[in-house]
């Protein structure tokens, strides 16, 4: 069975081009527009790795990793953004990221 990725982002285009790339390698691979549908479906779901965009309407990239780690300490999430600081960068890896892209 294949790994299954979230991807988390309020940029369509990135979305896509994340979709068909690890699809393409054979993960299964569901999108959201933001935070808020899948920190619903952790409740009884879980992915294999979860990436997310810190910088979303609503729930931040963050705040959706401090709630995954206080629930699923285990699952790998790897925080992504197009505008990148050492702030948010020491912030994600501090509060659990697997890795910040």
């Amino acid at each position: 069975m294949a790994n299954e990725v979230w991807i988390i982002d309020d940029d369509q285009s990135i979305r896509w081009v994340l979709d068909k790339a690890l699809s393409k390698a054979g993960f299964r691979v569901c999108t959201f527009t933001d935070a808020a549908e899948p920190e619903l479906l952790l409740r009884h779901t879980r992915p294999d790795v979860l990436l997310t965009d810190i910088r979303m309407p609503g729930i931040d990239g963050l705040e959706l990793l401090q709630r995954i780690q206080d629930r699923h300490p285990d699952l790998p999430v790897i925080v992504m953004t197009a505008h990148s600081d050492l702030d948010s960068a020491v912030a994600s890896l501090h509060g659990g990221a697997f890795e910040y892209l």
